[in-house]
């Protein structure tokens, strides 16, 4: 009898070791692949809960996302399993400042961020494989760009003639948008080492556009021409067709001004139907994320003074949007920012469906 019971119990032990070990699996699965946002018709989520995301960029196909105020970057892959590629030093992070854009090249991973006292580009070297990438130590590439607790611009982008792009912000100091002298308020135009191009506009000057009041997207189209989405103050927000050495503007003029001294936005958007960020373009569309606006403006290349619109309201504030591998879209929330209403699984970014 003895025996009988010790046989019996060990059985009873075993099965219940394996029910435990089903139901642990089936916790983790639940937790690690199933979204807990609602679905959006004509987009799915490829990674959830991320911390105030800011951008993405990526290194040959794989997904790097940058978080504002923890200065972590972060590799997504294309199951959803997120990896931290490392947390960059120096972050300050503080109203709209922290850990903003990035942009890839030729290996190397440039951050644009609010530094204690001033806005900075850095570049590291992207080490390892898929999975499990690190960054090397840091460069400097460009210091002293003016920052404040908003309008620091942030975005970065290589052109298609190898340049870097910097968008830089008026930091509360509006004037300086017209000043030549100043970094803040303009889009700056540098060497992948952070020397000025020879043929910038202005002489020994990183300034390749200006009068801007807080510039936060930038792309080129197939053709080579330049755009570049901007926030105004109360009146219009812009979407501006960029040319070397033009004034935009910012502060004598908002939206369009119809000013021979000025260039004028090609189409422009009260600030509740807008506040416009991250940009991308497709082989026929500028496409452009909204914040405040809360939703996703595609306008056709062909007809630079039309647009229309998805996603109005369904996900919130909107911070980037990018073309990914294959070119499929890939749009960035923003609702953990302090300034939005977060959901369940936010903030996220989602893959925009074909069709």
């Amino acid at each position: 009898m003895p025996a009988h019971r010790s046989i019996r119990s060990s059985s009873a032990r075993r099965r219940a070791s394996m029910v435990l070990a089903a139901a642990s699996v089936a916790l983790l699965a639940a937790c690690t692949s199933q979204p807990t946002s609602m679905p959006v018709l004509g987009a799915h989520s490829v990674v959830e809960d991320l911390d105030a995301p800011w951008s993405i960029a990526f290194h040959d196909d794989v997904a790097l996302v940058s978080e504002r105020d923890s200065a972590r970057v972060l590799e997504v892959a294309d199951d959803g399993e997120v990896h931290e590629v490392g947390v960059i030093d120096g972050v300050s992070p503080g109203g709209e400042g922290g850990l903003l854009g990035l942009a890839v090249h030729d290996g190397e991973l440039f951050t644009y961020f609010t530094a204690q006292g001033e806005n900075r580009v850095e570049r590291r070297t992207i080490a390892g494989d898929a999975g499990a990438l690190s960054l090397g130590p840091a460069t400097t590439v460009l210091d002293g760009i003016p920052a404040a607790g908003n309008h620091n611009g942030g975005r970065i982008a290589f052109g298609p003639d190898g340049m870097l792009y910097v968008t830089t912000g008026d930091a509360g100091d509006r004037d300086s948008a017209q000043d030549l002298e100043a970094l803040s308020g303009k889009i700056l135009r540098l060497t992948p080492d952070g020397d000025v191009p020879a043929d910038n506009p202005f002489d020994e000057s990183p300034v390749y556009s200006y009068g801007h009041r807080n510039p936060q997207g930038i792309a080129w189209d197939a053709a080579g021409t330049m755009y570049a989405s901007e926030f105004g103050q109360d009146t219009w927000d812009e979407l501006n067709v960029i040319e070397a050495g033009g004034n935009y503007g910012w502060p004598e003029a908002e939206g369009i001004a119809d000013d021979a001294g000025y260039i004028d936005p090609v189409q422009q958007w009260r600030p509740d139907q807008a506040s416009p960020s991250g940009i991308a373009v497709t082989a026929s569309a500028i496409l452009i994320a909204n914040l405040r606006g809360e939703r996703l403006r595609s306008v056709p290349l062909d007809d630079l003074s039309s647009s229309t619109e998805r996603f109005t309201g369904e996900l919130g504030r909107l911070r980037d949007v990018v073309v990914g591998p294959g070119e499929e879209v890939w749009v960035l929330t923003n609702n953990t920012d302090g300034r939005g209403t977060p959901s369940d699984g936010d903030d996220r970014i989602l893959r925009l469906d074909r069709g």
